[in-house]
């Protein structure tokens, strides 16, 4: 039997995260997809909030192994960590990351993280002038700076039990192409 799929998408405001989970929602079938948009505690609070909502997570994927649907997720704690990483929260996420990674490898199923990012600065101008209601500002910088970080943490994983894709999101047509061959939609 075919291992299910945990689908991470991961990436900075305005690489197409919505618009690419709801690809993959649309076109692998007996999927389900998730978006989590982590919480506004930025304080020591908010990482023991961070940590008990991870955590929770991770053992509904644990229980999720037995029913066979593929799991697609716009953002995780991954997000958090890039977060914790920027300055954005008080604290640092480091070592709650670290264990949610862990925990993560560990599942009998074939894990994907894909990082959106854009090549083009020009590409953020555009599709960060749209109306957002988020917790942390929308700008072309900001998006700049959490790419830096996502690519970073991609390169980390590359050596671990989850398959690591960066995707340049500029042009929707040839990165569907490469979803189209990873996951083999027709």
């Amino acid at each position: 039997m075919e291992k299910s799929k945990i689908i991470i998408v991961e990436g900075p405001q305005g690489t197409g995260k919505t618009t690419l989970t709801n690809y993959l929602r649309e076109n692998i079938p007996g999927s389900n997809l998730y978006r989590l948009h982590g919480q506004k505690d930025k304080s020591s609070s908010g990482k023991i909030l961070s940590e008990k909502i991870y955590m929770a997570l991770m053992e509904y994927l644990q229980k999720m192994q037995e029913i066979p649907m593929d799991l697609i997720f716009d953002r995780t704690f991954f997000t958090e960590e890039v977060y914790a990483r920027l300055g954005y929260k008080e604290y640092q996420f480091t070592d709650i990351y670290e264990k949610l990674v862990n925990r993560l490898e560990k599942l009998d199923s074939d894990i994907y993280f894909i990082v959106l990012y854009l090549e083009e600065v020009k590409n953020y101008e555009k599709r960060l002038k749209r109306e957002h209601h988020n917790y942390q500002s929308f700008s072309v910088e900001n998006s700049r700076n959490q790419q830096e970080k996502y690519l970073e943490m991609a390169k980390e994983l590359e050596d671990s039990k989850i398959h690591v894709i960066t995707l340049a999101m500029d042009d929707f047509e040839k990165s569907y192409q490469k979803i189209n061959e990873l996951f083999e939609i027709k």
